[in-house]
């Protein structure tokens, strides 16, 4: 992992500004001596820069995303706890903000990446992909930056996050918010908070059918259900390896997502993006329903659609990536 520090004070969209900034980021790859091969994935929500791991079976040597041929750039997005700017980062005070570590968009996440991008020296990003809030990211980007990108692949996202998903995140943030401990300067705070904050989001990112398939009991108890542990387990999970106060910045930054603002709506925005588009969608997604994606490829001038069919609900681009590899494999979205 790579870090890369802005000397230069990063206004944000609320009016406050982040003093030195901090990019973590991963490269695979090497860049062609013309720049022509660079393409930058966006994580989701908790997802970290190093893609290579997470998304396995797409990124790496004779992957769809090929790092023998291509220049694989991803960087951890601000307000999150992977190496760059966030409510964790110790400040010029020498302690971090924690709580107070204040408002970011995501609009302010994509200028934060394109700061990065100057700094590598990259001018033409070939395919810029990325699923969830990653796909956010990655429509805000084609609009701030129409003369660099070339080809886009936002999945399983929304042009402007819907009050459904909103509901779903003020929900994770009403349980963090509800553990004494959150409000307390320190890295571990709002810990059991943030185990309820997650089975809270499991509901959204998973199916009924999933959970009726995989948690389903075989006998005729009356307590210590597989669902039961399952969430808890998932919660657990996240708690050992994130922090509270940046996953209660970060639902709020997605909860920021407006393609359309200050843009004359959602729909003059999407119809302003000059990139050659591939939408893809998952029908099982309870989160960011397929007609969200519909809609998206609609609006955009450039653009296809494809379905994703999963049983395993928002989650199926990271879950399912054998069938997400065929998508991107038929589309030639990177040959």
């Amino acid at each position: 992992m790579h870090v890369y520090r802005d000397p230069l004070p990063f206004v944000l969209e609320g009016g406050s500004s982040i003093s030195q900034l901090e990019i973590a980021y991963h490269t695979y790859g090497t860049l062609s001596a013309t720049g022509d091969n660079v393409v930058w994935i966006c994580h989701a929500l908790t997802g970290n820069s190093d893609a290579a791991t997470w998304w396995s079976r797409l990124v790496g040597p004779g992957r769809v995303i090929d790092t023998n041929s291509h220049f694989v750039v991803c960087a951890n997005m601000i307000g999150s706890c992977y190496g760059s700017t966030g409510p964790t980062t110790v400040t010029d005070s020498g302690s971090p903000l924690y709580r107070d570590f204040p408002l970011v968009t995501a609009r302010d996440q994509v200028r934060a990446f394109i700061r990065l991008r100057k700094e590598l020296g990259i001018s033409h990003i070939r395919t810029l992909i990325g699923g969830s809030m990653g796909g956010q990211h990655v429509l805000e980007w084609a609009l701030l930056e129409t003369d660099v990108i070339e080809r886009i692949v936002p999945i399983a996202t929304s042009a402007k996050h819907s009050p459904w998903a909103i509901a779903f995140n003020s929900a994770q943030r009403l349980a963090l918010e509800a553990d004494p401990t959150f409000n307390e300067p320190r890295a571990d705070a709002g810990g059991a908070g943030l185990i309820a904050a997650r089975a809270i989001g499991m509901i959204s990112y998973r199916t009924p059918v999933l959970f009726n398939v995989r948690q389903r009991e075989e006998d005729e108890r009356i307590d210590d259900f597989h669902a039961d542990s399952y969430q808890r387990h998932q919660g657990n999970k996240l708690a050992h390896r994130f922090s509270a106060h940046a996953y209660h910045t970060l639902t709020r930054a997605m909860d920021s997502h407006d393609l359309g603002r200050n843009r004359n709506g959602v729909g003059a925005a999407l119809r302003s993006i000059t990139a050659r588009t591939v939408v893809i969608g998952i029908d099982s997604d309870l989160l960011f329903p397929e007609s969200e994606q519909q809609f998206i490829s609609d609006m955009i001038t450039r653009s296809k659609y494809r379905r994703l069919s999963s049983a395993s609900g928002h989650d199926a681009f990271l879950i399912d990536q054998r069938k997400l590899s065929i998508i991107l494999q038929q589309e030639k979205i990177f040959s």
